[in-house]
């Protein structure tokens, strides 16, 4: 009898993040077959062999190639591939994760073709319909079959929306099985051919420590006034330590659109790989972000964090893990960091569940209702 088929939907590189840990476990388990299919989200041009390879995966079974364009645009095309897979093979359910673009029209695809759908993160919601993510979140959950939590919140949030409680799972976090896999991997691995790996050590031998930056949320950097406020910040932090900012590429070219000083005490760099962006910043004095999957990595390795955003989709990370919420004034974002540097920062705990084996929960349910 032939295993019945998985599709996992990966569009963006923090998606592969967290597929890599249920391919990991489908791989143990071995009861249900599947494919990685890769929507092209985002563009390809660094999802090499050696990015693959880093996760412990293969590369993509499936590649859609539906990058670019508006979000109209994107989900349109995404849905229309993803259609046309679904017709000629068709999957015994379509698991997807987070809440991009790809998650929500692949999600659109597999229920209208009466292909069950697992949303790994389910549940998650910031309150904020101005997020794109947001609004992916909502209606990817609103077609969901089977919900994956990560968090007490997500499960408050499914049953005060009504959703059947007997297909809600509270599994932990594939993003903490990830980040603690790799992490292990790393303090066995030679660090120096890392591209942050020099820069770390200039860092520390000026200062004993260092900060890092990312930021690339468009509330943060699309406007000059918003991404000026952040400069303050960052120019304040900097006399204070070393400051070491890998650059989304939209936040790079608005910072050079709107003459935005950063300050001498940031040293930009390019984008950079897991392997070389987690040997970075796990070992710094404080992570200023506002991002989300950052603020629950941080947590899990109990690295202090600061949230440049007014609202957290994940507020466990604030709750129970390393994490606080500044919100977007420059005067408290710089005291809250400044804090922290005099302090040690917040340590907080890991929360339940994040103990590196939420995908083999995972698997186990899947498995058990597709077998």
């Amino acid at each position: 009898m032939s295993q019945a088929l998985l599709h996992l939907i990966a569009g963006a590189r923090p998606n592969f993040m967290k597929i890599a840990p249920i391919v990991r476990a489908l791989r143990a388990d071995g009861r249900l077959a599947w494919k990685i299919i890769h929507t092209g989200q985002h563009y390809d041009r660094d999802m090499n062999e050696v990015f693959f390879e880093e996760l412990g995966i293969p590369a993509p079974d499936v590649r859609l190639g539906c990058g670019g364009g508006s979000h109209a645009e994107q989900t349109g095309r995404i849905m229309q591939a993803y259609e046309q897979l679904c017709a000629s093979e068709p999957p015994a359910a379509c698991l997807v994760v987070g809440d991009v673009n790809s998650t929500l029209a692949c999600s659109i695809v597999a229920k209208k073709a009466g292909i069950p759908v697992a949303h790994v993160e389910a549940g998650l919601r910031s309150g904020d319909m101005r997020m794109p993510e947001e609004i992916n979140r909502l209606v990817t959950d609103a077609i969901t079959d089977w919900f994956f939590v990560t968090e007490p919140s997500a499960l408050a949030h499914l049953r005060h929306e009504g959703k059947p409680m007997e297909q809600v799972f509270d599994v932990g976090h594939v993003m903490v099985d990830n980040v603690l896999y790799q992490a292990a991997k790393l303090a066995t691995m030679d660090t120096t051919g890392l591209p942050t790996d020099a820069l770390k050590k200039a860092a520390l031998a000026q200062a004993g420590r260092y900060g890092v930056v990312t930021l690339h949320r468009p509330s943060n950097v699309d406007s000059a006034e918003a991404l000026e406020r952040i400069a303050q910040v960052l120019r304040r932090v900097g006399r204070e330590l070393p400051l070491i900012f890998p650059v989304h590429p939209r936040t790079r070219a608005n910072i050079e659109k709107f003459g935005i000083d950063l300050g001498p005490g940031v040293s930009l760099l390019g984008p950079q790989a897991y392997m070389s962006f987690l040997h970075l910043w796990k070992d710094a004095a404080v992570v200023l972000t506002d991002s989300g999957g950052l603020q629950e990595e941080t947590t899990a390795l109990g690295v202090p964090c600061i949230t440049m955003r007014e609202n957290t989709e994940r507020p466990v990370t604030v709750d129970e893990g390393s994490n606080v919420l500044a919100g977007t004034d420059p005067e408290r974002i710089i005291a809250l960091a400044l804090d922290t540097l005099a302090t040690g920062g917040k340590k907080g705990r890991r929360p339940a569940l994040w103990d590196g084996r939420a995908a083999e929960r995972i698997v186990a349910v899947l498995a058990e209702r597709l077998g």
